[in-house]
């Protein structure tokens, strides 16, 4: 079979999962990882990387603009960073696959230098907006050409006289956070962002881990104030990247509606603003244990044990969006199974990822034979315990949308299928794999 020919997958009603498997590494850790070795003094080594291809286009990233990236036999990853300001102008086009993460991080490490990088990627990215980071680059000196709707191709000008700025999020975004705090490394003075309300921080906190000044303070009607000082030094570290939490919800929501199902997932991320579909399947009354709490690289993390669980339906309130947004598609698997109505809130980010989810999660539960209601942002499923299932989905090359109908077909009474599965390796490779290893049925194969 051709590489680019579509690859369906079906899944069928399992028995009961079992068994214990350790999901990839967390894909915001590693792309972030990548970023700041790449700007470190000295050796940093990474172990637990996610070896999917996102996070794989912004390893080829910063070898284009002069670091060091190599993967040893043992898996473990390691790079000799070009330290703060110290990138050079890439030859070639940064070609960043489907990683919108990875495509604005990386805008925001070209806008303070002096230099022009040409970004592209696959036919999803290139339909999705970049105005959001644009905006606060061009602020900061850089300037941005793109197509219409500023989306890639696009070019980023790198300013050599960069300028701090005081920026306020007109939308909770970390990946837009990220950038500008990114750009403000080799930018003087203090960079401040102000959020409307709180988004993961694996970018502080990573900052923080490899020398860098972040003071985090009070903003605005409960938001936050990330201030971070310019041109630190930035010293190599050795990295262990936590279980990716978003690839967890696959397993952990399988696990909850097969029945007569316990998993363990090791050394999850458990960060509290990446925990929010945790905190939500626990109100649905989802029988989950977190054991072992420790810490890896300035990340929490918990070993999961998940088992079968009747679910009910809830409110998921909007202000705890940012903290789960990548993992409404497999909540709304979860309400599908429960009983009663699940009021999903605030879900406008939605529309503006690898594809519609919002419109996408719709259109497939109601396939699958599930009541559904979209009220301008708001996703509403009417659970009642198990849906009928026996459709075939479109994922529009997005794996969040691809895996969640997946795992629906595993509890469902029919089969679910899937038009085309190659989009799961951006995030999550070896899922089929490791799902099969729990007791699924998935025929075919992911790469």
């Amino acid at each position: 079979m051709s590489e680019n020919a579509p690859l369906p997958l079906t899944s069928h009603v399992a028995k009961g999962l079992q068994g214990s498997a350790r999901v990839p590494g967390d894909k915001s850790v590693s792309h972030r990882a990548l970023m700041l070795g790449a700007l470190a003094v000295g050796e940093t080594t990474v172990e637990g990387l996610l070896e999917g291809e996102d996070v794989l286009a912004t390893a080829n990233a910063m070898r284009a603009m002069g670091a060091t990236v190599e993967r040893l036999e043992s898996g473990i990853w390691r790079l000799w960073g070009r330290g703060v300001g110290g990138l050079s102008e890439p030859e070639t086009v940064l070609d960043m696959g489907n990683a919108g993460t990875g495509m604005r991080l990386v805008m925001g490490l070209v806008a303070s230098h002096p230099f022009t990088a040409f970004f592209t990627g696959d036919a999803s990215l290139c339909k999705r907006p970049m105005r959001r980071v644009a905006e606060p680059l061009e602020r900061m000196g850089a300037r941005i050409l793109a197509r219409s709707g500023v989306r890639p191709p696009l070019a980023v000008v790198g300013t050599d006289a960069p300028l701090p700025i005081v920026y306020e999020l007109p939308v909770a975004s970390a990946q837009v956070k990220s950038a500008i705090l990114l750009a403000g490394l080799n930018t003087p003075g203090t960079t401040s962002v102000i959020e409307p309300e709180p988004t993961r921080d694996h970018s502080e906190r990573m900052l923080k881990h490899f020398g860098a000044r972040v003071d985090v303070g009070p903003g605005p009607k409960g938001g936050r104030v990330v201030t971070l000082h310019g041109f630190p030094e930035l010293t190599g570290r050795q990295l262990v990247v936590p279980a990716d939490p978003s690839s967890a919800a696959f397993p952990t929501v399988a696990a909850l509606i097969v029945p007569d199902s316990e998993v363990t997932l090791p050394e999850v991320g458990t960060n509290p603003l990446r925990f929010g579909l945790y905190e939500t399947l626990k109100e649905m009354g989802a029988d989950i244990l977190l054991r072992n709490p420790r810490e890896l690289s300035g990340e929490p993390v918990a070993d999961l044990v998940i088992r079968s669980s009747r679910l009910k339906g809830v409110v998921v309130p909007p202000e705890r969006a940012p903290s789960m947004i990548d993992e409404y598609p497999i909540l709304a698997v979860a309400a599908a199974f429960a009983e009663g109505t699940t009021r999903m809130m605030g879900l406008r980010e939605l529309k503006v990822k690898e594809s519609d989810r919002l419109a996408a999660m719709a259109e497939g539960l109601t396939k699958a034979g599930v009541a559904v209601e979209v009220e301008g942002d708001d996703l509403i499923v009417h659970g009642k315990g198990r849906p009928k299932g026996g459709a075939l989905i479109e994922t529009n090359l997005d794996h969040r949308i691809a895996m969640s109908f997946l795992v629906l077909g595993l509890g469902s009474e029919l089969p679910m299928r899937i038009d085309d599965g190659r989009a799961i390796a951006t995030s999550f490779t070896g899922f089929v794999e490791l799902m099969q290893g729990l007791g699924a049925r998935i025929e075919g194969s992911c790469p």
